[in-house]
């Protein structure tokens, strides 16, 4: 009678650490991945939609203009000083405001 009881209380505590362990992963995923991949998702789409005359925000806090988009690179023009155009990688853009069109 008493190695029915150690078995079945053994099989108990399998089972528990078995669903302690997806309760775990399935935290993990909500907590990390899912948002990881709606980051990723959100950065692909808005590199996507970029288009000359954008302002961006680069990953290092400058604004600027588009001038010119690449297949991985853009031409980016910052300031008042219409010759100061910088080639950067596409991934080094943060944000992008859409520009106004003037009818």
């Amino acid at each position: 009678m008493m190695i029915m009881a150690a078995t079945a209380g053994g099989t108990a505590s399998t089972i528990y650490t078995v669903v302690m362990v997806v309760v775990l992963l399935a935290l993990m995923y909500f907590m990390m991945i899912r948002p990881q991949q709606k980051e990723t998702k959100r950065k692909n789409q808005m590199m996507a939609e970029m288009a000359v005359g954008d302002t961006v925000l680069t990953t290092s806090g400058f604004y600027g203009i588009l001038i010119d988009i690449q297949d991985d690179t853009c031409i980016v023009e910052f300031g008042n000083n219409k010759n100061c155009r910088i080639p950067m990688q596409k991934a080094a853009i943060a944000a992008i405001e859409k520009a106004e069109n003037a009818q």
